[in-house]
């Protein structure tokens, strides 16, 4: 998925302890060769990635890395990678997997698990999204959490000192701008894809349910997951959230909030240095903020994000694919990444950065929502959970089913698919 770095004692609380070959796996990264590697990971606009890997190159001359990008949707990612790992191919040795896919690509041995990489200096909400089952098989690379933007210059017209925590508070300061301004209320992903999957399991999050319990087993029957699912059912039936959400992907409902149509906006971090440009591409660059996301009775709770790098299974070069993996997860090309992208990384000590700091004002506000955040439904079966979870949620945004019957449709069509 897409993605304020906190003070020194937050970070202390944080801190964790194509064409097809076929090959097989059981190889150790330590005795398996060295040689050119390919690395499979989302398309990067900024030319930031390519940099990095450029760069490991110039010095590599023997195990250069050729950067292979994957489609831009986080479904389309996952589809190919998993075709690729099913068929046993050769074709990436290293493979940037989205934070939850994790267990799913760990037991089915698509991914080797990680030796030798020092994992003292991560984040540690971060860490624990690449282990399955006590072992990391995804290196930490990309972190972050929803924030709530919004829009200052509207809310200081309006009389309103400080941004809602809660969702009636939200609601009521929406109800103040409205009366001198014509403006969207609230928005985040709500298209059927894994960004409505993200925003119902923080709705739920938020009003204090779970999608599945510690034990893994589907929790919806209760009132906080109904709270979660009505307050989005609710916000499209009362105006709250504009109906062309429905549709809204994180570049849709970016483009929206640029374009001054919205007051508050839920998105990833990255939303903000696209706002703040000044060469006319924002309407709002200077006029908005972001904050913690909202929740039923006082702060919400994030969906965790982030990106993964790691070693395939089938990988014939896997000393070369873990010597590249501790690279541009090392603190050095994170920072460079950091300052290029403006996507949050996991490297603790990165959020004390003074560069980064002043690059990113935003930092210390995403390091509270990373520490507060929740992961999705972590689950072997990812793939259908999450296209069951998108599904029921649909149906009811849409009106074609009561958030009742929408919740226990889930709840029974879950039980046997969270099953680890």
């Amino acid at each position: 998925m897409k993605h304020r770095f906190p003070r020194r004692g937050l970070i202390g609380a944080v801190l964790a302890l194509g064409l097809c070959a076929c090959g097989s796996s059981g190889t150790s990264h330590d005795s398996a060769g060295s040689g050119p590697i390919t690395w499979a990971s989302f398309k990067d606009p900024t030319g930031t990635l390519l940099k990095i890997v450029n760069s490991w190159n110039s010095s590599h001359p023997d195990t250069k890395v050729t950067l292979v990008d994957l489609p831009e949707a986080a479904d389309a990612q996952r589809q190919q990678l998993v075709q690729n790992a099913q068929i046993k191919s050769t074709a990436y040795d290293v493979v940037t997997l989205d934070a939850v896919w994790t267990a799913e690509f760990a037991a089915n041995r698509w991914v080797d698990p990680i030796t030798g990489l020092d994992t003292g200096g991560f984040l540690g909400p971060s860490l624990r999204t690449g282990q399955y089952r006590g072992k990391l098989y995804a290196a930490p690379w990309l972190t972050g959490a929803g924030l709530l933007y919004y829009r200052t210059d509207l809310l200081k017209k309006a009389g309103i000192a400080k941004p809602p925590t809660t969702w009636q508070e939200l609601t009521d300061d929406c109800a103040k701008v409205r009366k001198t301004a014509d403006i969207g209320c609230y928005a985040g992903q709500y298209d059927k894809y894994e960004g409505l999957t993200v925003n119902v399991t923080e709705a739920i999050g938020s009003a204090g349910g779970h999608v599945l319990d510690a034990s893994g087993k589907p929790a919806l029957n209760t009132p906080e997951a109904l709270a979660g699912l009505r307050f989005l059912t609710d916000g499209f039936k009362n105006g709250l959230i504009p109906k062309a959400a429905l549709t809204y992907q994180e570049e849709n409902g970016r483009r929206a909030f640029e374009a001054g149509e919205l007051l508050f906006h839920r998105n990833w971090a990255y939303v903000h240095s696209l706002a703040s440009k000044t060469d006319g591409s924002s309407k709002v660059a200077g006029k908005f903020d972001v904050a913690p996301l909202p929740g039923r009775t006082g702060p919400g709770v994030s969906t965790l994000g982030g990106n993964n790098v790691a070693i395939s299974a089938f990988s014939k070069h896997k000393k070369t694919a873990l010597d590249f993996t501790r690279y541009v997860t090392g603190q050095e090309a994170e920072k460079t990444f950091g300052l290029g992208s403006a996507y949050p990384m996991s490297r603790a000590a990165l959020y004390s950065d003074p560069a980064l700091v002043k690059a990113q004002p935003y930092l210390p506000t995403l390091a509270t929502s990373i520490q507060n955040a929740q992961p999705r439904p972590e689950a072997v079966r990812y793939g259908d959970v999450t296209a069951a979870i998108q599904e029921a949620a649909y149906a009811a945004l849409r009106g074609q089913q009561s958030p009742e019957q929408a919740l226990a449709g889930l709840q029974a069509k879950l039980g046997p698919l969270a099953a680890n």
